[in-house]
């Protein structure tokens, strides 16, 4: 059966192949509460599909409408069985307790790089969600600009203290990199935006070289989200 958790989780967890990301439109808050509560009855009331699935995390977007969706499986293949055999009862139960859901995206990826705060003991009070998508697909291009991105991180002079990691994800298309990233708060993370430069970052000529790398073609959808809901095989 599927067993709840307050534990946010590792995205560095070596046997996660396959970590998957989506987001839900619902509407407003009362809804994103309504989705949560139904898709935590849906999975407990049934057997844990495939010890493949590792853990589903679930987080009420700070826009108040939207639902983030984090899945660590195996395997691609895993993941394709579930949705052969299981997914669609699930996904009938939710509808019919919560009328009108958007199911905007679907992104499969593989972990590439983490940069975290050596005995960090803090819980996340915030994720934040990165989005950066490229001219095409490139799998060289999507590592060579996160291996730029942490150059330019570890030259930073005053790294902000509300950051706690950033956990870098190679969409499997060669087009995308997405960044989740732990904060000790939304107003730790605003804060960080709102300082000199071009958002988070100094500006020195390395954040440049991140910010106009050849390809690039949006430097990013950044999104708040509230951790919500664990679910992990009991």
């Amino acid at each position: 059966m599927a067993r709840r958790t307050d534990a946010h989780p590792d995205l560095t967890r070596p046997e996660a192949g396959a970590p998957f990301f989506s987001t839900w439109r619902v509407g407003d808050a009362l809804r994103q509460k309504q989705t949560v509560e139904a898709i935590a009855g849906t999975w407990e009331r049934r057997p844990w599909p495939t010890d493949d699935l590792l853990g589903y995390y679930v987080y009420t977007g700070q826009d108040a409408t939207t639902l983030l969706h984090y899945s660590q499986w195996r395997s691609e293949q895993a993941y394709e069985a579930f949705a052969k055999v299981h997914r669609q009862e699930r996904v009938d139960e939710i509808d019919t307790a919560v009328p009108g859901i958007e199911r905007l995206w679907l992104g499969r990826y593989r972990h590439y790089r983490s940069g975290v705060r050596q005995g960090d003991t803090r819980v996340p009070g915030c994720i934040v969600i990165v989005d950066v998508e490229f001219e095409g697909p490139d799998p060289d291009r999507q590592r060579a600009w996160v291996d730029a991105v942490f150059e330019a991180l570890e030259s930073e002079p005053t790294p902000h203290p509300g950051a706690m990691s950033a956990h870098f994800h190679l969409s499997t298309d060669g087009t995308r990199v997405l960044n989740y990233a732990e904060w000790e708060s939304a107003r730790a993370h605003i804060d960080a935006l709102a300082a000199p430069g071009d958002g988070i970052g100094s500006a020195t000529e390395l954040w440049h070289r991140v910010q106009t790398w050849p390809g690039l073609k949006s430097t990013g959808s950044v999104s708040r989200y509230d951790y919500a809901l664990g679910l992990v095989p009991d």
